[in-house]
């Protein structure tokens, strides 16, 4: 019987892995020079090292986090973005070669527009859809899962997700609503009456649309990721492996709403936890699967209603940080680097969230104090952040440079710190962001 690897052994493939990329063809990457495979691998060790909390790098890592900074900063308006699928990754080539980065998270923040007018996306707006083109795409949160529907989700999620939800939110898929029970589909006998809704003509063109969707996404994939390659060839790595949430903000994000979650706080709380529980796997699996697919092994966890004041703390220790932490521990398990981002403040969150295994998660910090996170969660968690994105839009360079020396005193003296902003950014002085960059290579060099 073969041996079953351990969660260190997975996470330790994965780093090999990113140390040693291959090509569109599976060979060897071809890198532009052997100064460029140099800087490529130094750059990986040196966030793994600070992740890992096992030895202190030679200096403190950096890197910068944005939304539509990278393009927005090349005179691109976000629709553009969204739109010119190779002006969008030469843009960002460009983004990550000017301000010198150790690692980059990948172009796919803007997304391809082309695709969600296909698929006829009800939950955002975008440029040109509601939104005019210099500014960045809207949530149109709204309750897609109605309270009285929570039985169904629990039941079976996936099912609930393909027959109902993204009928709800994607208008292209309205002819998913009339599939059928797929785990009904057991024997012979009467088994193509099960197949008769693929007959059907809303079912076929929902299809089409699907078809003619993934061929758009694919199309966009391959530009982006063609920039991943190039800059990987220059020495600038893409450790980011996909993407996963917390089950509250999956109820509360895209299911219920904000209002909607709220209320069932309130009025139906045994069903919303029993949802949670429901979904937990499926996050995790999420995360893991995103991971191996693409090689990588960070898997960013965004936080978006887990901050101090949104919830209460009892609350928060009740609904929010116990499918998290199951999560988080899920992704561990599977090899992967949880990289939870603690949007707004997190302070009354700190000991909660602090007894996690020690060097196998990279935490956002916004804004909470970075003292207090590195004298709590610091103690066993890497922590990434957390210039804030305001001086770097409205401060002076040596503004910037006074903060980020601040931030390596108080948490990176003894390793465990990359700097980076502390929450994503459209708008920002280039002259600010060099300075975060700048001052960091020279101030955060460990002796």
């Amino acid at each position: 019987m073969e041996k079953q690897q351990s969660p260190e052994e997975k996470q330790e493939a994965l780093w090999e892995g990113v140390l040693a990329p291959k090509g569109p063809d599976g060979d060897p990457l071809p890198f532009q020079s052997p100064e460029a495979e140099k800087a490529f691998k130094e750059r990986i060790l040196r966030f793994k090292d600070a992740i890992q909390m096992k030895k202190l790098p030679d200096r403190v890592p950096v890197t910068i986090f944005p939304s539509m900074f990278p393009w927005l900063n090349a005179g691109m308006t976000v629709e553009e973005a969204m739109y010119d699928y190779g002006k969008c990754a030469e843009a960002f080539k460009k983004f990550v070669k000017d301000f010198d980065i150790d690692v980059h998270w990948g172009a796919a923040a803007p997304g391809p527009g082309k695709f969600f007018e296909i698929m006829d996306y009800k939950l955002y707006s975008w440029p040109g859809h509601g939104v005019a083109p210099e500014h960045v795409y809207q949530c149109n949160e709204g309750e897609y899962m109605t309270a009285d529907e929570y039985d169904a989700l629990i039941q079976d999620p996936s099912g609930y997700f393909s027959n109902v939800y993204l009928p709800r939110v994607f208008g292209s898929l309205d002819g998913f609503a009339m599939l059928p029970f797929l785990p009904g589909i057991l024997e012979m006998y009467g088994v193509a009456f099960n197949f008769i809704p693929f007959g059907l003509p809303p079912v076929q063109n929902t299809y089409k649309k699907l078809f003619e969707a993934g061929g758009e996404a694919l199309k966009w994939a391959g530009a982006v990721g063609g920039a991943d390659g190039e800059l990987a060839t220059l020495g600038y790595p893409n450790i980011l492996g996909g993407f996963t949430k917390a089950p509250f903000d999956v109820i509360g994000d895209t299911l219920r709403g904000t209002k909607g979650v709220m209320l069932d706080i309130y009025r139906q709380p045994d069903k919303l936890l029993e949802a949670m529980d429901a979904i937990t796997p499926l996050m995790i699996n999420m995360g893991v699967g995103a991971s191996t697919m693409t090689g990588n092994p960070l898997i960013f966890v965004p936080l978006h209603k887990g901050a101090d004041g949104f919830l209460s703390d009892e609350q928060f220790k009740k609904f929010y940080w116990p499918t998290l932490e199951k999560v988080l521990l899920g992704l561990i398990e599977g090899g992967c680097v949880p990289l939870p981002a603690a949007e707004g403040g997190y302070s009354t969150r700190l000991e909660v969230v602090q007894d996690l295994p020690k060097g196998k998660t990279l935490w956002m910090i916004d804004l909470t104090d970075m003292a207090d996170v590195k004298a709590t969660l610091g103690v066993n968690a890497c922590l990434l952040g957390n210039v804030p994105s305001a001086l770097l839009n409205l401060g002076t360079p040596q503004e910037v440079e006074d903060y980020v020396k601040k931030v390596i005193d108080e948490a990176g003296t003894d390793g465990g710190l990359i700097v980076c902003n502390g929450a994503f950014f459209d708008q920002a002085k280039p002259e600010n962001v060099k300075a975060m960059v700048d001052t960091t290579k020279e101030y955060g060099v460990y002796k």
